[in-house]
């Protein structure tokens, strides 16, 4: 075999977009939860992390033929991008004309378009892992928790969002560690669970 026809391998990239959306979520979690204050410090770990990497995962998923994975990894890699901007907005950044134009029932309408995103996405990750699946059913309820509290005012939508958030990190840290350990030793040392087999055959 010569150089011109050595097969370039892609490694899965899905330890380093897991461990993306855990930072951020960590992060963004301690603001909601009330833990800590101000969103001007979560701005760099959504660029960065909940953007960033989530991209760098989206685009190598999508080298492998991984629909799901670049699906994904994109569509919360731009939603982080968005809510950064979003928060840059309302701290004034582009100007206090913007920040006092901003209404933040229009973000309640992202925040529900990606909870009709999430859902379908819940279905297809029933046949990935049992990881991919509690990590999607918890969005689930972070986006009707946000879509609750920002449309219509719910407080307990920000409450479920808040938990929800949390509970992302913690399974997303996992995820990310059992990619990287499992493929590491070549073998499983923590379990992610089979897929539910019961739509893909």
């Amino acid at each position: 075999m010569n150089q011109n026809e050595r097969k370039i391998f892609t490694a899965d990239p899905s330890a380093l977009g897991l461990f993306g959306l855990a930072m951020v979520t960590f992060v963004a979690s301690s603001q909601k939860l009330g833990w800590t204050s101000g969103t001007s410090f979560i701005i760099p770990w959504a660029i960065f992390l909940g953007a960033c990497a989530q991209i760098y995962a989206c685009l190598n998923d999508a080298k492998k033929g991984n629909v799901f994975g670049a699906t994904a990894f994109g569509g919360y890699s731009f939603f982080w991008l968005a809510v950064a901007m979003s928060w840059m907005i309302s701290n004034g950044v582009f100007g206090e004309t913007m920040a006092k134009n901003a209404d933040p029932k229009q973000l309640g309408f992202a925040f529900l378009g990606y909870l009709i995103f999430s859902v379908y996405m819940t279905i297809a990750s029933l046949e990935t892992n049992k990881v991919l699946m509690i990590i999607f059913i918890l969005i689930d309820f972070l986006f009707l928790g946000l879509s609750m509290s920002t449309i219509w005012g719910i407080h307990a939508g920000h409450e479920l969002a808040a938990w929800s958030e949390f509970f992302i990190a913690l399974v997303g840290f996992y995820g990310s560690a059992a990619n990287v350990i499992n493929n590491t030793f070549g073998r499983t040392f923590l379990p992610i669970g089979k897929p539910l087999g019961i739509f893909k055959k």
